[in-house]
């Protein structure tokens, strides 16, 4: 009878972010701008660094691939969301489903490693700057990056295998506006035990691995700046991780507070606020944070003011 239940199931109907009509159109309103600004805030930086000629630098190379995952995992998430606010029909189908949890999933995860990989390219860059473009090569980016997306890819392909072989025999209600992990495991009617051991594990793992490669390539980045013997010259060498650490602390705060608790421990309301932000908020942030805060893409962004202009 379990068997029979489990391969009944075709669509899921996600119950949104509220059920409030009065507030809906608000925050249709309030989340379409802010999906306007991740697109072209996110589009205009990978752009911006592909035609700028003083831009072709692995921090740029790293950061346009942040723009990209950023603008990946909430456009999984934000045209479907934005829809069922002004939508009665909130189902999507069980296979839409997966592809939007592993799109997420894939490049959420390699959002987390990049940062990562940015700060011991920081690292790389205060060190030893005569070197940098020697050991930061554009072969090296690559095969960074590639080893950024193999991992994001193989911990997505895991989670995604446990948690749709799953058995949904009782309601097929997502309260949430995704599909997202801890929801769907908790919609679930199968023991869950093993899913939750190996998102505590993988997830564990990944985490473990990017907070240690952000706090170990700091410690460097700390000690050569002592060495540096003029004040402008440390802070010229600090001013270039502040932004960096900003994004790291917004994100890895977010991520830490959603996946690493059992799936008791969950508070539906609360949950989805974080989920909001992480997934729509830090992508919008993420662009404006680097560019507001940088002076190349200052100056570049206002060469290309002026090509427009003039």
């Amino acid at each position: 009878m379990e068997d029979e239940n489990c391969s009944s199931l075709t669509e899921f109907q996600l119950l949104g972010i509220t059920n409030n009509s009065k507030i809906k159109v608000t925050i249709f309103a309030v989340f379409l701008v802010v999906y306007l600004i991740i697109l072209a805030a996110n589009l205009g930086m990978i752009i911006l660094i592909r035609m700028n000629s003083h831009l072709q630098t692995p921090m740029y190379f790293f950061l346009s691939h942040l723009s990209f995952c950023d603008l990946c995992y909430s456009t999984a998430v934000g045209p479907k969301m934005l829809i069922d606010l002004i939508s009665r029909n909130k189902s999507i189908p069980f296979f839409g489903c997966v592809l939007q949890f592993f799109t997420f999933s894939v490049f959420g995860d390699s959002d987390c490693l990049l940062l990562a990989v940015m700060a011991f390219d920081r690292y790389r860059a205060i060190s030893n700057p005569l070197l940098y473009t020697v050991n930061m090569s554009h072969n090296v980016c690559c095969m960074f990056m590639a080893g950024v997306y193999l991992m994001g890819l193989v911990d997505t392909v895991i989670h995604t295998t446990l948690t749709f072989h799953l058995c949904f025999c009782g309601s097929n209600e997502i309260n949430h506006f995704f599909c997202d992990l801890p929801p769907l495991l908790l919609l679930s009617c199968s023991d869950i035990q093993t899913n939750e051991l190996v998102l505590f594990v993988l997830s564990g793992f990944i985490e473990l691995s990017t907070i240690s490669g952000i706090l170990g390539s700091y410690f460097y980045i700390l000690l050569s700046v002592l060495k540096i013997h003029s004040a402008e010259g440390r802070f010229k060498a600090l001013s270039t991780c502040t932004s960096h650490l900003m994004v790291v602390a917004i994100f890895q705060g977010t991520i830490l507070f959603t996946y690493f608790r059992p799936s008791s421990a969950y508070i539906v309301d609360q949950d989805k606020m974080t989920s909001l932000f992480y997934s729509l908020i830090i992508p919008m942030l993420n662009p404006l944070i680097y560019s507001l805060r940088n002076k190349d893409v200052k100056k570049a962004l206002k060469k290309v003011k002026t090509k427009i202009w003039f």
